[in-house]
């Protein structure tokens, strides 16, 4: 079978991730293009990749006819527009979440997809991570019997810069929709309902952009679950990522990654490694996986393991948690679809 051709649409940081990822751990693609509108950035990724065509026009790339899949990387307001492009012209599609901001924008990327028969995939990426995967495998076999409730930790080591906050969408769009995927996607099962209560309690800017920087959120599932997911930008001690399920047979949890297991005991106490610092420590491998996984399902025509209804249904969630913690109340997700 022969190499899937990629072109990648931006050569920031998560471009120039997974163009390394194309490049150095996938053998099964060759990555014929990549775009940015800033040529200088480009180039200077594409001479340390050995991409011989490098364009500033997204267009350009899209409608090159050895590309096969566009992996969309730039930022989210260019999303909606180039899925459109590159359905029309016929590209199966990555994109980096969320797939847009506005819900009409998301209802038409995914008509459009859709209607060109192409495949998209959305770039969930903890869900392929080692440690939560096992335990979406565990509990769909029935591991821990019915499950009955899930608790999510995932905090930043720093906070973002207050006017990101203005154009990322928010905490519940930018950090916490990647935590209601993973909770839909561990419990196996829609959620119906969210309770939020967020606050400002890291960076006085971040409030001052409209935006919350500490929440705890409820979630009640279909099946009759209870999920409770923690949040905060700034962990002083590192990236906080955490995951437990109890179900009627048992529980099963995930703890932080650290750079080692040891630990060190004296008369002061017993000492270990703090977790790893940012994102791109934590989920190196599962920004592989979920790659390879888009790969494999276009090389093989087979299904994607995260579709574009999943960023619809994760980023509902989040509108409906903003609203909650707007208006101090539950909110049904049918509220807002």
């Amino acid at each position: 079978m022969n190499k899937l051709k990629v072109g990648v649409i931006g050569t920031g940081r998560i471009g120039k991730v997974h163009i390394e990822s194309l490049v150095t751990r996938i053998a099964e693609t060759e990555v014929v293009s990549i775009a940015d509108v800033n040529l200088d950035q480009a180039k200077k990724v594409a001479a340390q990749f050995n991409i011989q065509n490098v364009t500033s026009s997204c267009s350009e790339l899209i409608n090159n006819p050895d590309v096969e899949a566009v992996i969309i990387c730039s930022s989210t307001d260019t999303h909606t527009p180039l899925i459109k492009e590159a359905a029309a012209a016929g590209k199966h599609i990555f994109c980096e979440k969320p797939i847009d901001l506005s819900l009409e924008n998301i209802y038409a990327a995914l008509e459009a997809v859709e209607k060109a028969g192409v495949k998209m995939m959305l770039g969930f990426n903890r869900r392929f991570d080692p440690n939560f995967s096992k335990i979406h495998t565990m509990v769909k076999e029935g591991q821990i019997g019915d499950p009955h409730v899930l608790k999510i930790t995932s905090r930043d080591p720093e906070p973002p810069p207050g006017e990101y906050a203005m154009v990322s969408g928010g905490i519940f769009v930018d950090m916490v929709i990647h935590d209601f995927d993973m909770a839909r996607y561990i419990v196996g099962s829609e959620v119906t309902e969210i309770f939020t209560k967020a606050n400002v309690l890291v960076d006085p800017e971040i409030g001052k952009a409209g935006d919350f920087d500490a929440a705890v959120s409820t979630l009640y599932f279909e099946n009759g679950a209870i999920g409770v997911i923690d949040n905060s930008r700034k962990a002083v001690y590192g990236y906080d990522q955490r995951l437990e399920i109890f179900g009627s047979k048992g529980m099963v949890n995930a703890d932080n990654n650290t750079p080692d297991r040891d630990l060190f005991f004296n008369k002061e106490g017993i000492h270990a490694s703090l977790p790893l610092h940012f994102f791109m420590e934590r989920y190196t491998e599962s920004y592989v996986r979920e790659v390879k996984a888009f790969v494999d399902s276009v090389r093989n025509d087979a299904p994607l393991p995260v579709s574009g209804e999943d960023g619809l249904k994760s980023m509902l969630i989040a509108i409906a948690a903003r609203k909650s913690a707007l208006e101090n109340r539950p909110v049904k997700i049918s509220e807002v679809a």
